[in-house]
C-alpha cells in the first residue's frame, strides 16, 4: 500500500495525497508589492487552507551539523577528519590489545578513547564526521560509555582488579540473586 501511494506521488498522479489522506495543495506565497492592489479575482477567492503534514516525498535535506570540515577543503580527507580517525585508531588499537589477549588494556584504551570523543566535542568547534547529533548528546553519549568502559576495566574481576570499590562485591551479588 505504501509503495504503491510513493509511487503514484513520484509519478505526480498523487500529489493531491499525502499517505492516502487528501491534502490541500500548497500555494507559494508571493511577496507583496508595494502599491498593488488585489485583483478582482483575489477578493472573491477563497484562501486554500495549507497542510501541517510533511510531504511524502522530501525534496532537499537540512545540513547535519556535523558536515563541517576540521580543517579547510585545501587539506587532503584524512587530515580533514582527524577528530574521527584519531578516535578509531585508538579503538583499534583497543581492540587489537585485546585480540592478542590483553582484554584490560585494551578495554581501556577504548574508554580512554571515548572520553577523548567527548572532550573533543566539547571543545573543538568542528570535528568533521565525529560529530553526529547535537553537540550535548554526543558529549553525553560519548562521555557515560567512555566512562563506564573504563570503570568496568579497572573493576574488572580477573585475575585480581586495579580498583577496589567496597560496595562493588555486595551490589552485584544483590542483582544477580
Amino acid at each position: 500500500m505504501q509503495a504503491e501511494s510513493d509511487a503514484e506521488n513520484a509519478a505526480g498522479g498523487g500529489a493531491d495525497r499525502a499517505n492516502g489522506t487528501p491534502v490541500a495543495p500548497v500555494v507559494p506565497a508571493k511577496p507583496a508589492v508595494p502599491g498593488a492592489q488585489a485583483g478582482p479575482a483575489a477578493a472573491g477567492a477563497e484562501p486554500v487552507a495549507r497542510s501541517r503534514r510533511f510531504p511524502s516525498i522530501t525534496r532537499d535535506t537540512a545540513r547535519p551539523e556535523g558536515s563541517g570540515r576540521a580543517v579547510p577543503g585545501a587539506v587532503s580527507t584524512p587530515a580533514r577528519q582527524w577528530p574521527m580517525l584519531s578516535v578509531l585508531t585508538a579503538t583499534a588499537v583497543g581492540l587489537l590489545a585485546t585480540a592478542f589477549g590483553h582484554p584490560r588494556v585494551g578495554c581501556l584504551a577504548i574508554g580512554v578513547a571515548l572520553i577523548a570523543a567527548s572532550v573533543m566535542r566539547r571543545v573543538l568547534p568542528s570535528v568533521g564526521m565525529l560529530a553526529v547529533r547535537s553537540r550535548f548528546t554526543d558529549m553525553i553519549t560519548y562521555g557515560l560509555l567512555g566512562v563506564s568502559i573504563t570503570l568496568l576495566t579497572l573493576v574488572m574481576a580477573a585475575p585480581k582488579p586495579w580498583l577496589v570499590i567496597p560496595f562493588m562485591e555486595s551490589a552485584v551479588r544483590f542483582t544477580v540473586r
